[in-house]
């Protein structure tokens, strides 16, 4: 929880993104000299893309030199970003922002995010939800600390001559590498015989008799894995571009201020974190497949709901139906390492999620911009805002269905892609 609470920062981010767009002009932007909402926008979507490249490639390192050294590795990453996103906004260069938030930070947020979790389904082999959901609730509560303490510093160092953003990131920066730093120190690994009391491994699955310990070399030409990849790039393309234009989408759609936007990202980020543990921990009595069923069935459904709540005015159907939404979108995210231990057991799971979590680098890219520039076109060809997000809605809707089929076609891996079956030691 402390290191995910502060790289789940992330999602706070859009309280940046107008602020970002008159560095120059400071009280207003200056239009051809400050940078634009879609440039800006560009920051959240590589530091995203590089938690999921990042996690591929050092998912197997992660894995051999353990969790403490990997939340180390995250927190100067991480917090070296924001300081260099600060001479960025200092000097007034884009790019700088785009490596150290973008790039450096975004290696950060992969380390951090994997980092913690196939420890603690060590910790808990009994309950493989409930300890995944531990491990990622944090992240996606990280908006509900990051965003007013973005907008407090803002106010706090804004003046004349700065919109208070590049004091802001450096005072963050400062602040996250000692709870950070206290994660990393804090974090143990059970010993290799550990199980909880009056707990027994479950009978290896008949007819064959190799245990389910699929290496991560072998996992990713597996079909279930690219089954389960596409299964987590639908449900996040789906939730993360909402997630990420949460305040400016209310505001378009129900005329309400900049406050009140706010304040509905803060209550998605509720959600968010909340929805992570309760359906990921749910994903234990119902079994994953069934869990990720529900989530893109009613997940659709809602989202064909949401522009029928805009057309009537029902701002708090609307802010229920999207909180809902989020929160399986948590839930997703919070179920698949449970998932993938499922399927091709505890061995590598680690590094197995750090590939598979490229597809979050993929949605990452997509979502955002989908929501970005479908709106921005529909706003520039003259349609009222309230309206600009509807097909936008609709297709993530279809999204959800397309996961639905992705899920359902999940069978068990085959037994001889087991580590057994190559007379490697598990």
């Amino acid at each position: 929880m402390a290191v995910h609470l502060c790289i789940g920062e992330v999602y706070g981010f859009s309280v940046f993104n107008e602020p970002l767009t008159r560095v120059l002009g400071i009280a207003h932007s200056l239009r051809g000299q400050d940078w634009t909402i879609p440039e800006v926008g560009w920051i959240y979507s590589i530091a995203l893309m590089m938690l999921g490249l990042s996690a591929a490639l050092f998912g197997k390192w992660v894995d051999r030199r353990g969790p403490r050294c990997a939340m180390l590795a995250s927190a100067a990453c991480f917090c070296g970003g924001l300081l260099l996103g600060s001479l960025g906004v200092h000097f007034h260069q884009l790019w700088l922002l785009y490596l150290g938030y973008g790039v450096i930070g975004g290696i950060g947020l992969g380390l951090g995010y994997i980092a913690p979790v196939s420890t603690l389904m060590k910790w808990f082999p009994d309950r493989p939800g409930l300890a995944t959901g531990l491990a990622i609730m944090g992240f996606g509560g990280g908006a509900l600390v990051g965003a007013p303490l973005g907008q407090e510093l803002m106010v706090r160092f804004r003046g004349a001559t700065s919109t208070g953003v590049g004091e802001a990131f450096v005072v963050m920066a400062a602040l996250y590498a000692v709870f950070m730093g206290f994660g990393a120190v804090s974090v143990r690994v059970p010993a290799a015989d550990w199980k909880p009391d009056g707990w027994q491994p479950p009978a290896t699955d008949a007819p064959s008799s190799k245990p389910l310990a699929v290496g991560v070399d072998r996992a990713w030409r597996t079909p279930q894995f690219w089954l389960l990849w596409a299964v987590l790039a639908l449900n996040v393309t789906a939730g993360i571009g909402i997630l990420g234009q949460a305040p400016l989408m209310v505001q378009d759609m129900f005329g309400v201020n900049a406050t009140v936007g706010a304040g509905f990202a803060g209550l998605l980020s509720i959600f968010n974190m909340g929805g992570r543990f309760a359906w990921s921990s749910t994903s234990d009595r119902t079994g994953r497949k069934a869990i990720y069923c529900l989530y893109f069935l009613l997940g659709a459904s809602l989202y064909f709901l949401l522009p029928w709540t805009q057309h009537t005015g029902n701002q708090k159907l609307f802010v229920a139906v999207a909180a809902v939404i989020i929160s399986m979108y948590g839930g997703g995210f919070a179920t698949i390492p449970a998932y993938l231990r499922d399927v091709f057991g505890t061995h590598q799971v680690g590094a197995i999620h750090g590939r598979l979590i490229t597809a979050w680098s993929f949605a990452a890219l997509v979502g955002p911009q989908l929501v970005n520039y479908l709106s921005t076109a529909r706003k520039t060809a003259g349609i009222p805002k309230a309206e600009a997000y509807n097909p936008t809605l609709y297709l993530m809707g279809c999204l959800l269905l397309a996961g639905c089929v992705c899920n359902l076609l999940v069978r068990p891996v085959d037994a001889r892609h087991r580590l057994a079956a190559e007379g490697v030691p598990t």
